[in-house]
């Protein structure tokens, strides 16, 4: 009776190990998501590296502010003339499929 007793309780105790709150299979998808938060900080920190680039580019660059305010705002200089395009039509729409 206490060696049944004793295999019932270490199969108890095996599947609270495993599958348990705190077992094996929460540890390994903790550790999978750790990995993916890890590789977003990285990616994160490239960013923002790249971002206060080029904040001190606009803070110290005469020529940086001015490319930022043609791109964004489209400042022009005296005497020039922007020309627009218009936008592609979308891709999304497909025909029937019909030859003519």
């Amino acid at each position: 009776m206490a060696t049944v007793a004793a295999a019932g309780l270490a199969i108890g105790l095996g599947y609270h190990v495993v599958f348990g709150q705190n077992g094996l299979t929460a540890y390994q998808q903790k550790s999978r998501d750790a990995k993916m938060l890890d590789s977003q900080l990285k990616s994160l920190a490239k960013e923002n590296e790249l971002l206060k680039g080029h904040v001190e580019r606009l803070q110290n660059d005469p020529n940086a502010i001015e490319h930022q305010a043609r791109e964004e705002l489209h400042y022009t200089r005296p005497g020039e003339v922007i020309y627009t395009l218009p936008a592609p039509p979308a891709t999304g729409a497909k025909d029937s499929g019909h030859q003519p």
